[in-house]
């Protein structure tokens, strides 16, 4: 088991956090920390693997904790999940070695496919003592996720995305969330996310996240009107 410590100072966050963690197969919390010096304290007196951080904390930053635990030496893997988005937060938290980067809010899917992602590489470098160039490209570098300008990645078909993008103008500009626009489009949630993924890693959409009485955020999206031109390219054939 991967044994995870989440650095939060959110307690519903957290409590998110850990809910969604208990969601994907072979992760383990060991603890959870309000603080950057809670966080140093529970590194010295249990084995972490794994670290969820956030970067507004309070006195000390999570980007301060990066440091100290890079200076320190410690091997520890961190995926920062964090509503900071200023490029000096993400460049910093990349240059001490982030395996990830999760700006909130951000849909369960994307929480997952990170976990999945990084649960992969620990278990190719855990059972291989050697690495092939194609491991390296397909597990840690993610070569095989880069395509032509204008492709498509794989699962993501032409004519629904233009489907999806008709309607999503058709909102008005209104935020929605994945299962109203999957309603309208007529295609099950799980296909929506992933097109709604797609639009959302080409800048085209923005998500919001809104707390509901009970139960998990709603995350709802919306399309940014001066981004509309990026899509234009991934609605035309290849040539």
């Amino acid at each position: 088991m991967i044994k995870v410590l989440i650095v939060e100072d959110d307690p519903m966050v957290a409590e998110f956090n850990k809910r969604y963690l208990e969601q994907v197969g072979g992760f383990e919390l060991q603890a959870s920390a309000v603080s950057v010096d809670e966080a140093l304290e529970i590194l010295e007196q249990k084995e972490v693997d794994l670290i969820l951080l956030d970067i507004f904390m309070p006195r000390l930053s999570g980007l301060e904790l990066l440091s100290q635990i890079r200076k320190a030496g410690k091997g520890v893997d961190i995926i920062v999940v964090s509503a900071a988005s200023d490029s000096y937060s993400i460049k910093k938290a990349l240059q001490y070695g982030v395996v990830d980067y999760l700006i909130k809010p951000f849909e369960f899917g994307r929480f997952r496919e990170a976990l999945a992602a990084y649960r992969e590489r620990a278990i190719l470098m855990r059972d291989q003592e050697k690495l092939s160039q194609v491991d390296l490209d397909k597990q840690i570098f993610h070569k095989d996720a880069i395509g032509k300008p204008g492709e498509l990645p794989k699962g993501l078909n032409r004519d629904t995305l233009k489907l999806v993008w008709d309607h999503i103008q058709q909102a008005d500009n209104e935020p929605f969330s994945t299962e109203e626009i999957a309603q309208r489009v007529g295609i099950s949630r799980v296909s929506m996310r992933k097109y709604l993924s797609f639009l959302d890693q080409i800048g085209v959409l923005e998500t919001e996240m809104f707390y509901g009485a009970v139960g998990r955020p709603v995350y709802k999206h919306r399309y940014i009107p001066s981004k509309r031109k990026v899509i234009n390219s991934y609605l035309e054939p290849v040539r």
